[in-house]
């Protein structure tokens, strides 16, 4: 049937379609704008609360406010609602992205024994690789926050027999800070029961093999300045500030997919600090 009244005169002939709003599964690291406030954060945990589920998005001076998860927010420019994260489907006997031959079995309760990592990066990309392996064992990998709280972390802790602690250090190498500090830790009476190891690289992204993120090389980037922002600047990705950080992050362990993605002198060492903290349970 043609229109009785006729085109609108002023009409360009096309309908304007609102964008429309796609459900997206949160993430640590995620960032987005609460459209209502113009609140711009990245995503570092959700809570469970009487009212509902609440998403708390830490901003680039490091502070943190709490939103209702659901809709209202915008991702890289799009409306989105935030939704949470589906449970994880449970694979077939095959491998682990560690290499390991999968089991069907539940996790076990935590164990006595931690694995600390320097920071939340560290942390994800050992999940990522050997999160089910640690499941099976009941390892709990935790983030230090920097090798500086190390021996105040141990002293707390007290490590003995049936709670021991492997230490995986950033940029652990000769006459660094770090080998001071792992010097110190060998002095202590309980040091037989902590084992400090790690990869001689200044940051957990440079594990990653550059062709795995689709570069030639991890660049050099001059001291006192920013070091991701600067790899960030070289490699001609977004490096404007940490939210470029975060998105690149996010990025770079997406691309990891099995402990072949990562290099040798990362994985050697974390495969060593399961082993110390497992001995003697099987």
């Amino acid at each position: 049937m043609s229109d009785r009244y006729g085109r609108d005169v002023l009409s360009s002939g096309r309908t304007h379609q609102r964008p429309k709003t796609q459900r997206v599964e949160i993430k640590r690291g995620m960032v987005v704008e609460e459209v209502q406030t113009g609140y711009v954060g990245a995503v570092v945990k959700l809570e469970k609360t009487n009212g509902g589920f609440l998403v708390h998005l830490e901003d680039r001076r490091g502070r943190t406010q709490a939103f209702p998860l659901g809709f209202g927010y915008l991702l890289e420019g799009k409306p989105v609602e935030l939704v949470r994260p589906r449970p994880a489907v449970h694979k077939q006997p095959g491998r682990t992205a560690s290499g390991s031959r999968a089991v069907q079995t539940k996790a076990r309760v935590a164990r006595g024994s931690r694995i600390w990592v320097e920071g939340k990066h560290d942390a994800e990309l050992v999940e990522k690789i050997w999160g089910d392996d640690l499941r099976v064992e009941g390892v709990v990998v935790e983030p230090l926050g920097g090798l500086d709280d190390l021996m105040e972390a141990l002293v707390e802790f007290q490590p003995d027999a049936q709670h021991r602690v492997g230490v995986l250090a950033d940029h652990l190498i000769e006459g660094t800070k770090e080998t001071r500090i792992v010097s110190e830790v060998a002095s202590q009476p309980w040091a037989e029961h902590v084992r400090v190891t790690g990869h001689p690289y200044v940051d957990i992204w440079q594990a990653v093999k550059p062709s795995v993120v689709g570069i030639a090389e991890w660049p050099q980037v001059p001291r006192g300045e920013d070091w991701k922002l600067g790899v960030l600047r070289r490699i001609g990705w977004p490096h404007e500030d940490h939210r470029d950080s975060a998105r690149a992050w996010q990025r770079i362990l997406g691309s990891v997919k099995s402990i072949g993605d990562v290099d040798w002198t990362l994985s050697g060492r974390v495969e060593e600090l399961i082993d110390f903290v497992t001995v003697g349970r099987h």
